[in-house]
């Protein structure tokens, strides 16, 4: 795998950083999650393939713990409001000094500086001050987040491992780590780099209207329509070619369907006729055709398709079926198996004897509370 070698360790958090770390062991990072000792409910769904070990940070000896780990670990990543790890004699000055080819991924909402570096958050306000929010949602209607996918995971979660696996690819080149800063408003606001650079192009009314447009459900052809069976279908005819493949599918002419002009009538005809028929019907209408029509399946029904099972785009799991890793390369894949989530301090003695604790070392940070060993094993 392309990261098989590469030591991650992961401070325990909440969905961005947990995504991260995935990546990151999914394509071969030996991936230790630094769970909380004493340790709360384990919330984190995001950690295949991962091992735990549970430290008191609160305690001077926990702290040392982890600085020990960092000294011969590749990268660290840090969910933490600003200012957290300083606290805890963890930060990036710290590590570095003693790791000079530590790559130190910070994971905030509004990054390390700058006025709302120090606020909190959540993805809907970070997509919110990053613009992208405002492109979001039906005419006339308040703008509609997208659950928490853009900033938390895309902007989030991702964009640091990309930007882990840069810093990591750099330091072939000068032997130094550094510090990856991702905050997820920049995070998002890159990710609508499109959007914000074709605002003057003819896919956009001037001036800009939210939802009257080609691609935000403005035309009746890049929309969703309800069956008769209350599915959906996803409608993407924009070029002329697959506009008239699916005006063939659901029996209409273009003079009463003309492709660029009308939205609204057209709207209103295309919704009224895909009711006529179940997802079922439609599909199969459209299956062998440059339509642009598909169907709006759930994931679970996604893994089932032909198309996503010969491409193992999902695996099956414990909770069903969840996506595999993207994407495929070829010599160098990533773990495509269900790897199951560890138990929080699962791999604590594991961990310690393999970074060189002595078995009186380890007993010791046992007995005083500093580390949480949650297996039957024995030294």
């Amino acid at each position: 795998m392309a990261l098989r070698g590469i030591k991650v360790l992961e401070l325990a958090g909440l969905a961005p950083a947990p995504f991260c770390g995935m990546i990151l062991s999914d394509f071969g990072a030996n991936v230790i999650r630094i769970d909380k000792f004493p340790a709360g409910p384990d919330l984190d769904v995001l950690s295949r393939g991962k091992r735990s070990i549970s430290v008191n940070l609160k305690k001077s000896q926990g702290r040392d713990l982890v600085k020990k780990l960092a000294l011969s670990s590749d990268v660290l990543i840090e969910p933490y409001r600003k200012g957290v790890m300083e606290k805890l004699g963890l930060g990036p000055n710290d590590l570095l000094t003693e790791n000079p080819k530590l790559v130190y991924a910070r994971l905030t909402g509004f990054g390390q500086n700058g006025p709302l570096a120090d606020r909190a958050g959540h993805d809907i306000n970070y997509l919110a001050i990053s613009g992208m929010l405002s492109y979001l949602g039906r005419a006339n209607e308040k703008p509609l987040f997208p659950i928490n996918l853009l900033a938390d995971f895309a902007g989030g979660g991702l964009m640091c491992a990309f930007g882990i696996v840069m810093a990591l690819l750099e330091r072939e080149k000068s032997s130094r780590g550094q510090v990856v800063d991702t905050a997820m408003t920049e995070g998002a606001a890159y990710l609508g780099s499109f959007l914000t650079s074709s605002r003057k192009s003819f896919i956009w009314n001037q001036p800009y209207k939210r939802g009257t447009n080609m691609l935000d459900g403005g035309a009746h052809f890049y929309d969703t329509y309800e069956t008769k069976d209350g599915r959906y279908m996803a409608v993407g005819a924009i070029e002329p070619q697959f506009y008239d493949e699916l005006l063939k599918g659901l029996g209409v002419d273009e003079s009463d369907a003309p492709h660029m002009s009308n939205f609204a009538e057209n709207k209103k005809l295309f919704t009224n006729i895909f009711k006529t028929k179940t997802l079922a019907e439609w599909t199969k209408i459209f299956e062998n055709t440059d339509a642009c029509v598909t169907p709006i399946l759930d994931s679970q029904e996604a893994a089932l398709l032909k198309h996503n099972i010969d491409r193992k785009t999902y695996m099956k799991t414990e909770n069903g079926y969840d996506p595999s890793p993207a994407p495929k390369l070829s010599r160098t894949p990533a773990s495509n198996e269900a790897r199951l989530k560890p138990q929080i301090g699962q791999h604590t003695l594991e961990i310690l004897k393999e970074y060189n604790l002595s078995n009186q070392d380890i007993d010791n940070l046992i007995k005083n509370k500093i580390v949480n060993n949650n297996t039957e094993s024995k030294l």
